[in-house]
């Protein structure tokens, strides 16, 4: 990877650890409160790389409606909707019920 890259997955980490427990938060919103409003797809990049760390809520990253389009990166088939749903958020046909009231909008200061 390169060192740009890692950086830039480093950031969207640090993003991402902020996530509020019952709180969801997009894609391109990690992109563009980093500055990088274009970069949604690396985000989503950064998010499947996330797994070898422990202390990253990768399940509460979702794509812009709500929809859990990384859960084919945890294990098991429902793994990500049960995460989501242990927290209290409800999960219908892999899409977040009520998305905007869980949507978290994240803030950084660059």
């Amino acid at each position: 990877m390169a060192e740009n890259s890692k950086d830039f997955f480093m950031k969207v980490y640090d993003v991402v650890r902020q996530i509020p427990y019952g709180k969801v938060t997009s894609y391109g919103a990690i992109a563009k409160a980093l500055g990088a409003a274009k970069s949604a797809r690396t985000v989503g990049y950064a998010m499947n790389a996330s797994h070898q760390f422990d202390d990253i809520p990768a399940h509460r990253v979702v794509n812009r409606n709500g929809v859990l389009t990384g859960k084919h990166h945890f294990p098991g088939t429902h793994v990500m909707q049960q995460m989501l749903e242990a927290e209290g958020i409800e999960v219908v046909d892999d899409k977040i019920v009520n998305f905007k009231k869980h949507l978290w909008e994240p803030k950084v200061e660059i």
